[in-house]
């Protein structure tokens, strides 16, 4: 019987507190914008912005968010080739539908996200540190998570093809709801939560990892 202790936690994932008026502003590096509606195309440069209370749609080919904070952000339905959010700091963000083909969250400090109905070609969280994580309802191709500290990250209804997990720290991660075609080391998957059908799907993987021989 599981102690109180080791029960599995669900993200505390609230949405972004916007003001009801939200005015027009421009993008610019380094930007300070508080309570504005931004709306990307091509490629845009908020490299160290500061976003608070801010609405982003975007049909744009890459947008750079590197080093930036992101407090109380929602994106909605954004078609974005790059979103680069390296080294971010982000806090009650939310990314609701639309097409991403790289998102990239490596490094980044990640205090309460929600990734909803979004398709993303690739998906890196290498060396993130994320806490109160929901990742719902999303096609993900590639998964990368090595060396990640993740706490109380949550999948539902969610597919990947790949799953890079490698050097993964997890504490209450519920993977039951991510259907991943593959795990690419499931030795680094110690702390996460997995169904008893995921498991069986790992057996051989496991096995071989303690130099166990399955012949049938």
């Amino acid at each position: 019987m599981a102690r109180a202790s080791d029960a599995l936690v669900a993200p505390r994932v609230s949405p972004p507190d916007l003001p009801p008026r939200l005015d027009a502003a421009d993008p610019a590096r380094g930007a300070d914008l508080l309570g504005v509606a931004l709306d990307l195309d091509g490629d845009v440069d908020l490299a160290h912005s500061s976003l608070e209370q801010c609405a982003i749609s975007a049909d744009a080919d890459s947008v750079d968010l590197t080093g930036a904070t992101l407090i109380d952000v929602v994106v909605v339905g954004a078609r974005i080739a790059s979103l680069r959010m390296r080294d971010a700091n982000v806090r009650r963000v939310r990314i609701d539908g639309g097409r991403l083909g790289t998102l990239d969250l490596s490094g980044a400090r990640i205090d309460e996200l929600e990734l909803r109905g979004v398709r993303i070609d690739y998906l890196n969280l290498g060396g993130a540190k994320g806490t109160d994580v929901e990742i719902a309802e999303c096609g993900i191709r590639t998964l990368d998570m090595p060396q990640a500290e993740l706490t109380r990250v949550r999948f539902s209804e969610t597919r990947s093809d790949e799953v890079d997990p490698r050097g993964l720290r997890a504490t209450h991660v519920d993977l039951r709801g991510l259907d991943a075609g593959a795990f690419l080391d499931a030795d680094s998957l110690r702390g996460t939560t997995l169904s008893s059908f995921q498991v069986q799907q790992l057996a051989p993987v496991l096995a071989a990892s303690i130099g166990i021989r399955v012949i049938d």
